[in-house]
């Protein structure tokens, strides 16, 4: 496959898979929200299925907790950044964020569910990770750690990171 054809691609199913799975803090998405029968959605699902987890060597504990508002701004967890632009709040909040322990690299974000005004970057790294030379993705998950959604990213393999575009809040991780 191409270079252009696989970005082509991974453009097209992060398209696919944003519109077709969305979540709002009422409810928790226990599959993919992808329907059959149109074929191409049936073979996203498929590819949402073949989604991994990045086995990594385990991460501690951290927690951080602050104030951003309508201007943005940034907040470094462990070895991970959210970074919130100007505009996407409304009004001051208190977020706390977690760099959850264990052998995959993830993070989880409170209030649950705030939404945001306008898409907020997540940049996580992966650097203390198996070595794979596949592309990593952040990818929505449950605390069961069961992928529910895969997220428009940019994998930076030269910093060992990836940053995908969230709009909520919930758990998140890397995958492949």
């Amino acid at each position: 496959m191409t270079i252009w054809s696989r970005k082509a691609f991974a453009c097209l199913l992060a398209l696919a898979v944003t519109v077709g799975a969305g979540c709002t803090s009422s409810e928790s998405p226990t599959e993919p929200q992808v329907s059959a029968p149109d074929p191409l959605l049936s073979s996203l699902a498929t590819t949402l299925k073949n989604i991994k987890l990045l086995s990594c060597s385990a991460q501690p504990y951290a927690t951080k907790s602050q104030t951003v508002g309508p201007q943005g701004g940034t907040i470094t967890i462990g070895t991970h950044r959210l970074t919130i632009p100007s505009g996407a709040l409304k009004r001051p909040v208190t977020i706390k964020a977690e760099q959850v322990p264990g052998r995959v690299n993830s993070v989880r974000f409170s209030p649950e569910g705030l939404r945001f005004e306008r898409p907020v970057s997540l940049t996580l790294s992966y650097a203390n990770c198996s070595p794979l030379l596949l592309l990593k993705r952040v990818v929505y998950v449950d605390e069961g750690l069961r992928i529910l959604e895969l997220l428009p990213s940019l994998d930076d393999l030269r910093t060992k990171t990836v940053t995908g575009s969230i709009r909520h809040f919930s758990r998140y991780a890397v995958a492949w």
